[in-house]
């Protein structure tokens, strides 16, 4: 998104009221519009609010499917279709980020918002009531198109009310709430599908997007730029930028979910779409730096520096990191130590429990010290020894071990993930601050298909591998193919003979050291490149014309001081 091409005069409320450009009220209208700090305040809390109850939802959906996916591809008999219900959510999140920011810019944040939670209700309601695979895929699309962007409209949102250096305790806030999401996620999902039907995963989705829309619509009321006609605006829409993105990111996707299962890695059939999706992507940055791009989604200014460069790749590091532990913890916890769907959601508890301590320390780091390069430092070191300590996992691990491996990784996770926005957002100016958040955020939408393709795929790969370990040819023919994944469920062993049980559970402890030790090399490299950030300070004032409605400057300031 580029800001250049903004008005600095006047800009107009999303209801109609006048602001200068700055966030405050034009002379003749500042006695009407100009609020105490209390009711200021009020309104504040109340978008805060209602931005965390949709990202609970989308916490929530990202991983309820973890335990409840198995049931449903048996029910509408999904077949090799089951790695697309997870990975489409996830391609349609990241590839729509880019797109929404700049819809954000162009027509508004208010509106954008509650048209984003109304994609993802209309979704749910679609997954909810599908016959069939193509049904629900074509829900999940619609989901995750409303997914990513309210994962892209909550921190852009809260960058125009908060100054940068008091946002991480906003963002922690936001930030533990999605933790216990994705953590609920899986033990939630466990228990409705030992309870009642699948389709109440997508059903709960309605009365909380409900109760979000009401709260957004009654309190996100913020400034709005209305000097470009609507006609100009749609002018601006990087059409032909997101069409290359989308084509790319299909191509890099249908690469990573068949290769070593349905095609070889060294298959014309795994290569040529690789290939492609690769050059798309760097197409597409170079088109987004070109003069043919009028207003691009991503300005390439945002990368200027050494230091926005490694902050970009560890972003999307931690962010497949943490999609690789939350997909393939349950794994270990079904596959290997018979828990049920809804008691390995459960196991997961202590990752969120570290998770928001984590996340509040950096915030309070940020906020006191305005420093974040020690945090990025102890938090993939943290995150390196744990996924170390992840793969001497085995059957007869203890409780009190593989709770203390979650408990590292956790805190090391949570301290990077609540800081590298704020680092990245320091290098940018002013005019670029949303158009940082919804670069990162897409980067960090984009790793998470990676999250889960990449492991999936060495998983599967490894597993095929070993098959000849396993006598039973039957068993063998099941988990070939690319089906070992969706098979390495508590109900398939059980469903096991003892001898054969003892042959996959080897077979797949074998696969997930495997994929812990990628993931540990993976995150040294991250570690290293902290090295090569530099530190820049984090402003302490806020200049937006995104603010409250009503809301001066100095007032808004005011209120942002009071509530540190």
């Amino acid at each position: 998104m580029d800001y250049s091409l903004r008005p600095a005069s006047v800009c107009t409320s999303e209801d109609g009221s006048k602001f200068d450009g700055t966030g405050q009220t034009t002379a003749s209208e500042t006695q009407q519009q100009t609020p105490n700090n209390k009711h200021y305040r009020l309104r504040l809390w109340g978008i805060i609010a209602g931005l965390c109850v949709i990202n609970l939802l989308c916490a929530l959906e990202g991983t309820v499917l973890i335990t409840s996916l198995p049931s449903i591809a048996a029910e509408l008999d999904l077949g090799d279709k089951f790695v697309w219900v997870n990975n489409v959510f996830s391609l349609s999140a990241a590839v729509i980020i880019p797109s929404c920011g700049q819809l954000a810019d162009l027509f508004g944040r208010r509106w954008v918002t509650l048209v984003i939670v109304a994609v993802y209700l209309v979704g749910s309601v679609i997954c909810g009531a599908a016959q069939n695979a193509s049904m629900l895929i074509i829900g999940r699309v619609i989901q995750g198109m409303g997914s990513g962007g309210v994962e892209m409209i909550v921190p852009v949102v809260i960058a125009d009310l908060v100054p940068l250096r008091q946002r991480g305790n906003y963002m922690a806030l936001v930030l533990g709430i999605f933790a216990l999401g994705t953590v609920l996620g899986p033990i939630l999902g466990g228990v409705i599908i030992q309870t009642t039907t699948w389709r109440w995963i997508f059903y709960m989705n309605i009365p909380i997007c409900g109760v979000g829309l009401v709260m957004l619509f009654l309190f996100l009321r913020v400034g709005h730029n209305r000097e470009i006609s609507s006609m100009q605006r749609l002018k601006r829409i990087d059409l032909m930028g997101a069409s290359i993105l989308i084509m790319a990111s299909v191509s890099v996707l249908l690469a990573l979910t068949y290769g070593g299962s349905s095609h070889s890695w060294s298959s014309a059939h795994i290569l040529v779409p690789l290939f492609l999706g690769v050059s798309g992507l760097v197409l597409y940055m170079l088109y987004e730096g070109s003069q043919f791009c009028v207003q691009p989604m991503t300005p390439l200014r945002l990368f200027g520096s050494l230091s926005s460069v490694v902050l970009s790749v560890n972003t999307v590091i931690n962010a497949f990191l943490l999609q690789c532990v939350t997909f393939f913890l349950p794994v270990y916890f079904q596959a290997i130590l018979d828990s049920r769907p809804s008691t390995s959601g459960i196991h997961l508890l202590p990752s969120v429990l570290m998770a928001i301590p984590g996340a509040a320390i950096a915030a309070l780091v940020l906020t006191r010290t305005g420093r974040y390069k020690f945090l990025h430092l102890l938090g993939f070191a943290l995150v390196t020894v744990g996924l170390g300590l992840f793969s001497m996992l085995g059957p007869r691990t203890s409780t009190a071990e593989w709770v203390m491996f979650q408990l590292v990784v956790a805190a090391g996770a949570g301290m990077v993930f609540d800081s590298l926005l704020p680092a990245f957002q320091a290098g940018q100016s002013e005019r670029d601050q949303a158009a940082a958040t919804a670069t990162l955020t897409f980067l960090r939408c984009f790793a998470n298909t990676w999250g889960f393709a990449v492991p999936t795929a060495i998983f599967n790969t490894q597993i095929e591998r070993g098959l000849d370990a396993v006598r039973d040819v039957d068993v063998r023919q099941e988990l070939s193919h690319g089906q070992a994944f969706q098979h390495a469920t508590g109900e398939f062993m059980r469903s096991l003979s003892q001898n054969t049980r003892d042959e996959v559970k080897g077979l797949f402890d074998e696969a997930l050291r495997r994929v812990w030790k990628v993931s540990v090399a993976i995150a040294l490299v991250a570690l290293l490149l902290v090295l090569l950030e530099k530190e820049v300070p984090l402003r302490q004032e806020l200049e937006t014309e995104y603010g409250l409605e009503g809301g001066s400057r100095k007032e808004n300031d005011e209120s942002n001081s009071a509530s540190r």
